[in-house]
C-alpha cells in the first residue's frame, strides 16, 4: 500500500511513478480540476463505469470536465492507492449533490493500467443500485429490481448528457 500523503497532498518518497500518477489524478479530482485529471490520461484512454459504460479518448476526458463543472459541492477522498507491474488500484469516495437535488455518497473501487507513463485504462466499480436509489429516490430504488435494462437506460441518458456538454463546448 502506498504511504499516506500530508495535508498538502505531497506523496511519500517510496511511491512509484504509477502510484504518484494515481495520487495526482485524485488530488486534481478533489479540486475539481478536470484538466489536471485529463493530463494523467493517455490519448488512447478507455474509461468504464456503471453510469457511462465505456468511453474512449476525448469522451472520457469530457466526462470528467462535465462532472467537475457540475459538482459544485463535490468532495472526493481517495485511499488504498497501490500500483505495480503496470497495474494499479484505488478506493475512493465521492460526496455530492446530484442534479435531482439529492445527496449522493458513492463508494468506488478503481483499477488502472498504464502505458507511456500515463493511465491508459481506468475502470470504476460501484453499487449502481445504491447510487440510483440515492440519486433518484424511490424511482431509483425501483431500478434495482429490474435487471440490466435500467442500467443501460441510465448509460444512454448519461451519454446523451455528455454529448450535449460536448456540443456546448464546441459552439
Amino acid at each position: 500500500m502506498a504511504p499516506s500523503t500530508d495535508s498538502a497532498g505531497t506523496a511519500g518518497s517510496t511511491q512509484n511513478p504509477d502510484e504518484q500518477l494515481i495520487e495526482r489524478f485524485y488530488e486534481a479530482f478533489s479540486k475539481r480540476d478536470a484538466e489536471a485529471m485529463v493530463a494523467c490520461y493517455h490519448r488512447d484512454i478507455v474509461f468504464t463505469d456503471p453510469g457511462f459504460g465505456t468511453l474512449r479518448g476525448d469522451s472520457a476526458g469530457d466526462m470528467w470536465r462535465m462532472l467537475c463543472r457540475a459538482g459544485k459541492d463535490l468532495k472526493v477522498e481517495a485511499s488504498e492507492i497501490d500500483a505495480a507491474h503496470g497495474r494499479g488500484h484505488a478506493h475512493w469516495v465521492a460526496d455530492y449533490t446530484f442534479a435531482t437535488g439529492r445527496k449522493v455518497h458513492n463508494v468506488v473501487d478503481a483499477t488502472f493500467d498504464f502505458a507511456e507513463g500515463l493511465i491508459i485504462r481506468h475502470t470504476d466499480v460501484f453499487d449502481f443500485d445504491a447510487w440510483a436509489a440515492q440519486a433518484f429516490g424511490l424511482p431509483g430504488k425501483v431500478v434495482g429490481y429490474v435487471p440490466v435494462v435500467p442500467e443501460l437506460s441510465m448509460q444512454r441518458l448519461a451519454r446523451l448528457q455528455l454529448k450535449r456538454f460536448q456540443s456546448s463546448q464546441r459552439g
